[in-house]
C-alpha cells in the first residue's frame, strides 16, 4: 500500500502532482482556512507524512495522536511551529523550504521599507477617499532613504538580498547576526556591529532574525530606546522577535519614526488591533513570500521532502 501523506492546507496542482504518484494523498481543501486542529489529529492517526504551514502546531500531542508519522514538511523557512526536539525523540524527520523564497521575501522587505518611509499607504487612502484637494509643501511627507544608514539584524540568506538592494541606494550596510560574516562584508561592503551600536546607528533596522528562545523580545522597550527618533523599523521575519507592545508605546510616543511590519505576535491581527491605530505604523498579512512562482515553488518543495522521506530517500532540505 501507499503512504498516507496529510497535506493541511490546499496547495496547487503542480505541487500534489509531485506526491500523488507515490503516495495516498488527503488534502484540507480549503485554501484561506486552517484544518482545524481535531480533524488534523484525526487525520494522522494512519499518517506517515505531513505537510504543514506556519498554522500547524505539531507538538507532543500531534505526536503521539501519530504513531506511523516519519516526516513534518513546513512549508516555510521558519519552523517555530514546530517543536524539533519532540520530532526527534519520536523519529519523525522535519523539513523546511529555505532559498525558493529569498528574493522574493527580500522584495517585499524593501516595498515595506519604502511605503513605510514614503507614507505610501497614507497617500493612496488619501486619494481614494477625495482628501485630495491640493498640493501642500509640507504635506504627506516622509523620510529620505537614499544615502541612509540600512542595519540587518540577521544576516542570513535575506539578509544578504536585503543587503545587494541597499547597494542601489548608496546606503551604508550595518549588521549585527550571532557571528560576524567577513565574506559578506568584503563582498557588500557591510559592516559588523554589536546589537546595541547597530540600534544607535541604523536609520532603518530590517529585523530578520529566525525566532528563537534566544530571539523573543530581543527588541523590546530598552532596544526601541536605543534607536533614533527619525528610525524606522521593519520586520518581515516572526513578530514575537518585537515586543508588540512596547513597539506600539514607542510608535506613540515618537521614540522611533515609524514601523513597517509583515509578521506579528499572534495571527492573524484584529482590526481593532493598536498598531492598526497609529499613523506611523504600515502593517501587511504576512506576504513576505507571496508571489505565484514563489509560493508554488515552496509548495513543491514541500511535498518532494515528505515523498523523499516516504520513498525512504534523503530530503532536499531536512532541518
Amino acid at each position: 500500500m501507499r503512504p498516507v501523506l496529510y497535506i493541511a492546507r490546499k496547495l496547487p496542482d503542480e505541487a500534489l502532482r509531485v506526491a500523488k504518484n507515490d503516495c495516498e494523498v488527503r488534502l484540507w481543501d480549503r485554501e484561506s482556512e486552517p484544518v482545524p486542529r481535531n480533524v488534523l489529529l484525526d487525520q494522522l492517526r494512519d499518517a506517515e507524512g505531513l505537510v504543514s504551514v506556519l498554522t500547524e502546531r505539531v507538538d507532543e500531542e500531534l505526536l503521539k495522536a501519530a504513531p506511523r508519522l516519519k516526516v513534518v514538511a513546513n512549508m516555510a523557512v521558519g519552523y517555530d511551529n514546530i517543536d524539533v526536539e519532540a520530532c526527534r525523540r519520536h523519529g519523525v524527520i522535519v523539513t523546511n523550504t529555505p532559498d525558493v523564497l529569498t528574493e522574493t521575501t527580500a522584495d517585499l522587505a524593501w516595498a515595506l521599507l519604502l511605503a513605510t518611509a514614503r507614507r505610501l499607504p497614507q497617500s493612496a487612502e488619501l486619494v481614494r477617499d477625495g482628501g485630495w484637494t491640493t498640493w501642500s509643501p509640507l504635506g504627506l511627507t516622509g523620510l529620505d532613504i537614499y544615502g541612509k544608514s540600512l542595519g540587518i539584524l540577521g544576516m542570513g540568506r535575506i539578509g544578504e538580498a536585503v543587503a545587494r538592494r541597499a547597494q542601489g541606494f548608496g546606503m551604508t550596510i550595518l549588521y549585527h547576526n550571532r557571528r560576524p560574516r567577513p565574506e559578506v562584508e568584503e563582498r557588500l561592503g557591510a559592516r559588523y556591529l554589536s546589537l546595541d551600536a547597530l540600534l544607535r546607528e541604523a536609520d532603518i533596522l530590517v529585523i530578520l532574525t529566525p525566532l528563537t528562545a534566544e530571539t523573543r523580545h530581543l527588541i523590546g522597550r530598552n532596544e526601541l530606546a536605543k534607536m533614533k527618533s527619525t528610525a524606522i523599523l521593519v520586520n518581515v521575519s516572526r513578530g514575537p522577535v518585537v515586543d508588540e507592545e512596547a513597539l506600539v508605546d514607542a510608535l506613540r510616543q515618537g521614540v522611533i519614526w515609524g514601523a513597517g511590519l509583515d509578521v506579528y505576535e499572534r495571527e492573524p491581527i484584529g482590526a481593532d488591533h493598536p498598531l492598526l491605530q497609529l499613523d506611523n505604523a504600515v502593517c501587511l498579512p504576512h506576504i513576505g513570500s507571496a508571489t505565484v512562482a514563489t509560493r508554488t515553488a515552496m509548495a513543491r518543495l514541500a511535498v518532494q521532502n515528505a515523498v523523499n522521506v516516504l520513498k525512504g530517500e534523503k530530503p532536499l532540505t531536512p532541518v
